[in-house]
């Protein structure tokens, strides 16, 4: 499974994968898992997300039934983009609340394409919170684990800068900065977060809201290479108590924070 693999992690290429590295708890008290019980592992989630340090976040069996790698926005590294497309595989994008995106007139992507296979009516919710992919005007490519970590804390900034003042960022100063297509895409939180949507979007923004956060998470689904399926929880719980991190359930935050 990716999670198991033999992958480097935060971009070592001579770490052993179940090292502490970047990102990592130093120790195994600060890894948590469901024996904890849900208050301890959202006080773990909160600690981790006030450091800048992931959270695995699984949703719900009756929806994706993913669990995510989480980061606050401002606080990926190019070693943070390493773990993400090494240990989780999923695609990599930004979260943004729905302040920010309507700040950057950033439309839902399904309602910006003008094509016949245009079909936003996922099994699991009413629509996808998919908006523009970007890439930051400095980057080249816009794919490198430099380039899309440049991207990603660009639009926590972006963010952070309308969460302080909603009219002092407008759509001409997000194009003076990203340009469309790219690499990285974006999503929109739903407007009054898990009141309205449990998606990963919403999840993780209501933690980045919690403590204090700019409103951009990442969000990147865990993935298991034996069987090309979602990892499973129980093996994303692994994973995360094998690296420090908090496993949190989507119920515990819901329950917590809505």
């Amino acid at each position: 499974m990716r999670a198991d693999s033999d992958a480097p992690a935060e971009g070592d290429a001579a770490a052993d994968v179940d090292a502490p590295t970047e990102g990592d708890a130093a120790t195994d008290r600060d890894a948590t898992s469901s024996r904890d019980g849900p208050e301890a592992a959202l006080d773990r989630a909160r600690a981790a997300f006030r450091a800048g340090d992931p959270v695995c976040v699984h949703d719900f069996a009756d929806r994706e039934g993913e669990t995510d790698l989480i980061y606050p926005a401002a606080a990926v590294t190019p070693a943070g983009v390493a773990r993400m497309r090494n240990d989780a595989g999923g695609l990599i994008c930004v979260a943004v609340d729905d302040q920010v995106a309507d700040a950057f007139e950033l439309p839902f992507l399904a309602d910006a394409l003008d094509h016949p296979a245009v079909d936003d009516n996922p099994e699991y919710d009413d629509r996808s919170s998919f908006s523009l992919p970007v890439n930051h005007r400095d980057t080249f490519t816009g794919i490198t684990d430099e380039d899309r970590a440049l991207t990603i804390t660009e639009l926590a900034a972006a963010a952070g800068a309308v969460a302080s003042d909603p009219k002092a960022y407008t759509a001409d100063d997000f194009a003076a900065e990203f340009r469309a297509p790219g690499h990285v895409h974006v999503l929109r939180g739903a407007p009054d977060l898990l009141a309205d949507r449990a998606g990963h979007t919403e999840l993780g923004l209501a933690l980045a809201a919690d403590v204090g956060a700019a409103p951009a998470v990442v969000v990147c689904e865990m993935l298991d290479d034996e069987t090309g399926e979602a990892l499973s929880p129980a093996d994303a719980e692994a994973y995360a108590e094998r690296h420090g991190i908090p496993y949190v359930e989507g119920a515990t935050l819901i329950e917590q924070l809505a």
